[in-house]
């Protein structure tokens, strides 16, 4: 996923363009200031993620249902990577995907944020590519998500922003509190694909 993120901004449908704006802009975020929750929010409806039970917020608010969450995420994950077809060549990059779900899972609950976000933008590459091939290295990779699906579309587009050099800027600056919505927004999603 590391397509041009003025393409991939541009391919985004203009009724979505300001919400998209304000979760990752273009330009990067102003120094001391990163998303805001009602961005998140707004996205998250957007996915698809606004009811009560798939939202990133209302898992976030109970231990208990971010830890059900988190397993089941982990399991639905496991069963992606596993069910997805590949060339023989390509066998030895879903075992090391498979293989980094569970330290990436133990370094949410031990809230290593932002480096678990960095690490989440790692493996959305590495799943994008298992889905979609060298497609998924494309400039035109987010045009080519959202034809196919808008919502799934605009996850790509989420997922490839993460991985931006300023989003991994932004990181390092930002509220835990945000980080770690932002990550269970892809988190939420991924579980319910």
């Amino acid at each position: 996923m590391l397509s041009c993120p003025v393409c991939a901004n541009n391919a985004i449908p203009d009724e979505y363009r300001n919400i998209t704006a304000g979760l990752f802009p273009a330009e990067g975020f102003p120094e001391g200031t990163g998303p805001v929750m009602e961005n998140i929010i707004s996205f998250a409806g957007i996915l698809g993620l606004g009811n009560e039970s798939r939202n990133p917020l209302s898992v976030l608010k109970s231990g208990a249902e971010t830890e059900n969450l988190l397993f089941s995420f982990q399991n639905n994950l496991d069963l992606l990577i596993q069910k997805t077809w590949v060339e023989k060549s390509e066998e030895i990059r879903k075992e090391n995907l498979l293989d980094k779900i569970p330290g990436f899972v133990k370094g949410i609950e031990e809230n290593r944020y932002p480096d678990v976000l960095e690490e989440f933008g790692v493996i959305l590459e590495e799943l994008a590519w298992l889905f979609f091939g060298e497609q998924s290295r494309k400039d035109d990779f987010t045009a080519y998500t959202l034809r196919i699906d808008t919502q799934m579309g605009l996850f790509w587009w989420y997922g490839n922003q993460l991985c931006s050099p300023a989003a991994l800027e932004w990181m390092r600056r930002t509220d835990r509190e945000i980080l770690k919505t932002i990550l269970f927004l892809g988190i939420c999603y991924l579980t319910n694909f």
